[in-house]
């Protein structure tokens, strides 16, 4: 699977961030890539006060390198940057294994909670 991998650095940026991120990520983020055409899905991760990252995992090397371009081209403005005060510190291709659905379930939701 055709992955791409952003992350940004959380260790200046203000105390404030990690509920901004949650915030941004409940309030806007999970709307606009839900059903998004070509993604197969993404993921938000992050170490408060250390880093935050968003995987997107792609149909297809076009569709991946196509966000990229674009996202790349706007990085430094993207609304994460505004948040914690600075562009991506990686914004990398990569490949994804395999993915495996646990006994538990899959729920996305934008709050990563399960669903109600």
């Amino acid at each position: 699977m055709r992955a791409l991998t952003v992350r940004w650095s959380l260790t200046d940026a203000p105390d404030t961030a990690a509920q901004e991120l949650r915030s941004y990520v409940e309030d806007s983020s999970h709307a606009r890539f839900t059903a998004m055409p070509g993604l197969g899905f993404k993921t938000w991760r992050m170490r408060p006060a250390d880093w935050f990252e968003g995987c997107y995992v792609f149909g297809s090397d076009s569709e991946r390198e196509a966000f990229q371009t674009e996202f790349t081209a706007g990085a430094a403005q993207s609304p994460v940057s505004v948040i914690v005060g600075s562009p991506p510190v990686l914004i990398e291709p990569c490949e994804v294994v395999g993915v495996a659905e646990g006994a538990a379930g899959f729920s996305p939701t934008p709050n990563g909670e399960p669903a109600a």
